[in-house]
C-alpha cells in the first residue's frame, strides 16, 4: 500500500440545506468583522480589475450564509453563485469534482466521487465552479470540511488549463487541479459530462432553478454596492465586464434595501422622475450591453 494510499477515507457532503435569505443590506455599511470578511475587504482594496468580481464573489456569498447555514451545500452555492457572476457578465459554469485533502504526511480523505448520485436531497459528489473567460477555479464550500475549515481562509480560488472534452465540458475529464491551503494539498479530479448531468438534469436542481436565480441575483446586487464605493469603482469600471460597467453606470449612487420579500432593490428614477425601487434584472440597460449568463 503506497503512502499516499495509507489512511485515506471516503467522505460524502452532507444534506442540502435550505438556502438562507439575505440579511438586510445598509448603503455603505461594513459587515461584522470577521477573517473572511477582512480578506474580501482587503481584495475589494487591492484587486485588479480583472480579478475584483471573480476574486471577492465567492467570499461575500460566505459573509452572506456565515452562521445562516453550514458550508456543505455546494451544489446550492455553485447554481446561486453561477447566477450571481453571471448577472454581472462573469461567465461560471458548474465542474462537479473529488477532492483530496491530503496532510503533510500522506494520509487524508478522499470527499465526492466521480460517479455521483442522489439519494433523496442527499447528492454524493463534491461541486465547484469554472470562469472560462479568465480560467480560473472556484470552490466556495471548501470549508465545509473540517481539516480545511481549520485553516480558516474561506474559499478556495485558484487557475487551471482548460481543455474542452467532445462532450461539451470545459474541463477534461480526469483532469486534476492541486492547490496548496496552508500545510494542506487538496488534489481536484474532474468528473464527466455524466456527474455534471447528475445535478442540472436532476429534479432537485430544476425544482429549485427560481431560487437559485433569484438568490443569485440578491447576491450580486450587495456585489454591485460593495464596487461602487469611492475607492473601489474606479478599478470596477476597468473591468472587461460591459454588463457590470453599464450596471455601474445606471445604479450610481442610489439607494437600496431589501423588501418584504428580502429581495435587494435599488432606488432609482422612472421616466417621469418618480423614485422606483428595482431588483438587478430589472434595471433598463441600452440595448447593447451583453445578456447576463447563463443564457
Amino acid at each position: 500500500m503506497s503512502k499516499q494510499q495509507r489512511g485515506k477515507k471516503h467522505r460524502t457532503p452532507q444534506k442540502r440545506a435550505p438556502r438562507p435569505s439575505l440579511p438586510q443590506p445598509r448603503r455603505r455599511a461594513a459587515p461584522e468583522t470577521t477573517e473572511g470578511v477582512d480578506h474580501m475587504a482587503r481584495m475589494l482594496q487591492h484587486a485588479k480589475p480583472e480579478q475584483i468580481v471573480e476574486l471577492v464573489m465567492p467570499f461575500l456569498w460566505t459573509a452572506i450564509t456565515k452562521g445562516r447555514a453550514p458550508a456543505n451545500i455546494c451544489v446550492d452555492a455553485c447554481m446561486t453563485l453561477r447566477n450571481a457572476y453571471g448577472q454581472l457578465g462573469v461567465r461560471a459554469e458548474l465542474l462537479p469534482v473529488t477532492v483530496a485533502i491530503r496532510k503533510k504526511d500522506g494520509t487524508g480523505t478522499l470527499y465526492g466521487s466521480l460517479t455521483p448520485r442522489w439519494s433523496g436531497t442527499e447528492w454524493s459528489g463534491h461541486c465547484a465552479l469554472v470562469l472560462p473567460d479568465s480560467e480560473r477555479f472556484v470552490d466556495p464550500t471548501i470549508e465545509q470540511f473540517g481539516e480545511v475549515r481549520r485553516i480558516g481562509m474561506g474559499p478556495m480560488v485558484g487557475k487551471l488549463a482548460l481543455s474542452t472534452h467532445d462532450s461539451g465540458m470545459l474541463v477534461e475529464p480526469g483532469a486534476q487541479v492541486m492547490l496548496q491551503r496552508g500545510d494542506l494539498v487538496l488534489t481536484y479530479t474532474v468528473a464527466g459530462p455524466e456527474a455534471l448531468a447528475s445535478i442540472v438534469e436532476h429534479p432537485e436542481a430544476i425544482a429549485h432553478a427560481d431560487g437559485h436565480l433569484r438568490t443569485g441575483v440578491n447576491t450580486a446586487s450587495l456585489m454591485l454596492a460593495a464596487l461602487r464605493s469611492e475607492d473601489v469603482r474606479g478599478r470596477a469600471m476597468q473591468a472587461p465586464h460591459p454588463r457590470l460597467r453599464a450596471l455601474l453606470r445606471a445604479v450610481g449612487d442610489a439607494p437600496y434595501k431589501s423588501d418584504g420579500a428580502q429581495d435587494v432593490r435599488f432606488g432609482l428614477p422612472d421616466q417621469n422622475g418618480q423614485e422606483q425601487w428595482l431588483r438587478l434584472d430589472e434595471i433598463p440597460l441600452p440595448p447593447s450591453t451583453p445578456a447576463a449568463w447563463p443564457r
